[in-house]
């Protein structure tokens, strides 16, 4: 039996604008990528690292258009399972649905892991560690509770945390090019000399990895006043604003290091080497403790993201009816917040003998294969709606081939040349995860296929939230 989709809602509209960008900045987590992530692309790229983060800003403002030509026109909670289940079906959008939630949550155990290294950074002088387990407990712990609590309060932190760690990092990062600031440097990048064209492909989907979760303010759309103009705003905003934040930081990173791309792209502790040029290390601990917080905001953000499409999938049966459940005072999907919490504790908590860092890589890169896939269905999804509502131009059409192509070549360009273990076979168990998926949506329209039907019939009408455009 099919359980009524008109059951207690969500806030709506109680967010605004700002807490809309919050959401997307949050998962982005700018900081994280000067902190930890650039290093590896500076390896590849050398002094082309900042074309390379143009190139990828491109590919992921492209797909931001795809996703803008449907979540302008209505909104929703869950996000690409909506939107594509509208454009291609409810089996296709259940795909998107399953794929973006272990996006979403291996974000979160992603950066779980990675908040635990840097805490233990912040700790370290004062001769204090926390052990991995207790941290992922510890922060984990605190997400759920802000995320089960209120929306607007944890996309209000959220924002918050991000512009404190974004002014820091950048202040840091001037400071330091003033210090070491050579003309030569600076003539060098932007003559990319000895800059490996290979090397700069390869550092392009790495880069793109960088963006990934900036489209998760789509997921509040039920709880955002006027969705169908502030999130596409929140979401392109996000985009624009991480994308000219890596180019830059790309750029002044390199002249920092005294054009030494060498040293940069084997350094794993880049603040701390910014804090040594200033002759400050002893402000590392305060550095690590506000980078720390922007990795928790990251949390906080991927756990929000996934538990409305849980609730969203929730509602229309594709998971356990209970993740659509609602909190009575608090308005929050509270079951979808308390599952994706604990699956956010224990996929670290599983992987605690490959340590921290092997965990953040792992869990990221799973994640990442997972927001590949969404990009890539969102490109072909977009065109598909626009041809059926007759309103599909050549723009559109080339910015959906553009969004696919580029989105399959981050793919590829993911699993070839073909990694050292396990790194090499985690394709295979994404591929699998979707293979359970794909299983599970057959069962469901074999056993019960009134919720597809349902599905459809809600999408054409209060669920899809369609507001009068073609």
């Amino acid at each position: 039996m099919v359980a009524n989709v008109k059951q207690k809602a969500l806030k709506e509209s109680s967010l605004g604008f700002f807490e809309a960008i919050g959401q997307s900045l949050a998962n982005i987590s700018p900081t994280l990528t000067p902190a930890l992530n650039m290093g590896a692309v500076v390896a590849l790229a050398g002094q082309g690292t900042w074309a390379v983060y143009i190139i990828a800003t491109i590919a992921l403002i492209i797909v931001g258009l795809n996703m803008s030509v449907l979540a302008s026109r209505f909104s929703a909670a869950g996000s690409f399972f909506v939107f594509i289940s509208r454009s291609m079906g409810p089996i296709a959008g259940g795909m998107a649905g399953w794929s973006l939630i272990l996006a979403y949550l291996g974000t979160a155990m992603a950066l779980l892991a990675g908040l635990a290294i840097f805490v233990n950074n912040t700790l370290h002088p004062f001769g204090v560690q926390i052990p991995p387990a207790g941290s992922y407990l510890l922060f984990g712990t605190l997400a759920w509770y802000l995320a089960y609590r209120d929306i607007k309060l944890s996309s209000r932190i959220s924002l918050a945390i991000e512009s404190i760690s974004v002014t820091v990092i950048t202040a840091l990062v001037f400071l330091v090019v003033g210090k070491n600031y050579d003309p030569a440097t600076v003539h060098v990048q932007f003559a990319m000399q000895g800059a490996p064209l290979k090397g700069m492909f390869e550092g392009v989907v790495l880069a793109i990895f960088s963006f990934v979760g900036f489209e998760s303010a789509v997921t509040l759309g039920k709880e955002t006043r006027d969705p169908t103009r502030n999130i596409p705003r929140a979401v392109m905003g996000s985009m624009l604003f991480a994308g000219a934040f890596f180019t830059v930081m790309a750029f002044l990173m390199v002249v920092a290091y005294r054009g030494n791309t060498t040293v940069f792209g084997n350094d794993a502790a880049p603040l701390e080497t910014l804090l040594g040029f200033l002759g400050m290390e002893a402000f590392s601990a305060p550095l690590y403790a506000i980078a720390s917080m922007s990795l928790f905001a990251c949390v906080l953000a991927s756990i929000n993201a996934a538990s409305r499409l849980l609730f969203s999938m929730g509602r229309y049966q594709f998971v356990h009816r209970s993740m659509g459940l609602v909190h009575g005072s608090h308005q929050t999907p509270h079951i979808a917040v308390t599952i994706s919490s604990i699956l956010t504790v224990l996929g670290p908590v599983f992987l605690l003998g490959w340590g921290a860092m092997n965990t953040y890589a792992i869990t990221g890169t799973v994640a990442t294969f997972g927001f590949i896939f969404v990009y890539l269905l969102i490109s072909l999804a977009a065109p598909i709606y626009l041809y059926k509502k007759r309103a599909m131009g050549p723009a559109a059409l080339f910015m959906g081939i553009s969004g696919m192509v580029l989105m399959a070549g981050a793919f590829f360009g993911s699993v070839y040349p073909v990694p050292a273990y396990p790194f090499n076979i985690l394709p295979y168990v994404f591929l699998a995860y979707l293979a359970a998926g794909g299983i599970l949506l057959v069962r469901i329209k074999r056993v019960s296929p009134v919720i597809l039907e349902r599905v459809e019939l809600d999408l054409e009408g209060s669920e899809g939230m369609v507001l009068g455009r073609k």
